[in-house]
């Protein structure tokens, strides 16, 4: 009985196969985050920028602990000493206490409110973006209402608003959970109109693509849409968006400060850290560069990560890559 010959594999199979094997071997599987993460770290200035941000942000935690000196309490003795008289490295304040230990500890305040308060923003903007793009219904009125914000002057509209209800809601919560919320609450609410026009344009530009077309025409509804199809679609600039939000979220609550009506006079920020020190800059001028250095490291920090955001997302720039 004579062997029957193997019988041919299919087309498909054998293209499949080749086709594996080809990608194999030439290493094209490749995935987004890969792609992402190696273009992110071609781009040097990102990378300066997570390092000047990680060494800010370990300073801020890990630095005052450390140190060992005594922020709260005051020290009349030890008042008005000079930059680099050790181990005071910025010199002390009217009351002396270290100065650099105090403006690592601004750090905190002023980096929770950046982050929180981008995070509010973006929220916000994301949710208003999407209901415009995808519902042609809410478009008009959600972008006249974006308009109306926009033509809004935000440093006095915080500061007035700062004013109104500092005290009801310090009363409720607590002098700085009170002041933290409200200053959350005020700087998110105000910054998040740049974002809903990303994501509306964004929506209205996805929501013609064949997915969304084949998965409206199947009967799926719109919020599993939204869920699974278009907000995923509309990350990258919205990643990118959130890293700049960051640094105007840590300017604005830094100016707010330095004018006074920021946090308690207890709980040091940056900016209120600025404010305390511009009476006394003739005597120890490293009084407002220690938090200047600080606050200015940062905001740079995230704006170069916010640059390399914008180029590893970018299709184009990762096609050359």
């Amino acid at each position: 009985m004579t062997d029957q010959p193997a019988p041919p594999e299919s087309a498909p199979e054998a293209l499949l196969d080749t086709g594996t094997q080809a990608a194999n071997e030439l290493g094209e599987f490749r995935s987004l985050k890969a792609d992402v993460w190696r273009q992110f770290r071609r781009h040097k200035g990102a990378m300066g920028g997570v390092i000047m941000l990680t060494l800010v942000i370990g300073g801020c935690l890990l630095g005052p602990p450390l140190m060992g000196f005594d922020t709260s309490t005051p020290n009349v003795a030890n008042a008005n000493r000079g930059a680099f008289d050790w181990p005071h490295l910025f010199g002390t304040d009217n009351l002396g206490r270290d100065a650099f230990a105090r403006a690592l500890l601004g750090g905190r305040i002023s980096l929770a409110v950046g982050f929180v308060a981008m995070a509010v923003s973006i929220i916000v903007g994301v949710l208003i973006g999407v209901f415009a793009g995808y519902f042609r219904w809410l478009d008009s009125p959600l972008m006249r209402f974006t308009d109306l914000f926009l033509s809004l002057p935000l440093l006095p509209i915080l500061l007035v608003t700062v004013v109104l209800f500092r005290d009801p809601v310090q009363d409720r919560l607590g002098d700085n959970l009170g002041i933290f919320v409200l200053m959350v609450v005020i700087i998110g609410g105000t910054s998040w109109m740049s974002t809903a026009r990303i994501v509306r344009g964004e929506v209205l530009s996805i929501k013609q693509e064949e997915f969304i077309l084949a998965s409206r025409s199947i009967g799926t509804r719109p919020w599993v849409i939204i869920m699974k199809h278009v907000v995923p679609n509309v990350m990258s600039p919205v990643i990118v968006a959130a890293s700049l939000g960051i640094a105007v979220a840590i300017l604005t609550e830094s100016a707010v400060s330095f004018l006074g009506l920021g946090f308690p006079l207890d709980l040091p920020t940056w900016g209120k850290l600025l404010d305390d020190a511009k009476d006394r800059i003739s005597l120890n001028v490293w009084l407002t560069i220690g938090p200047g250095i600080l606050l200015s490291a940062t905001v740079m920090s995230v704006n170069l990560i916010g640059d390399g955001l914008r180029d590893a997302l970018d299709p184009q720039g990762r096609s050359k890559g």
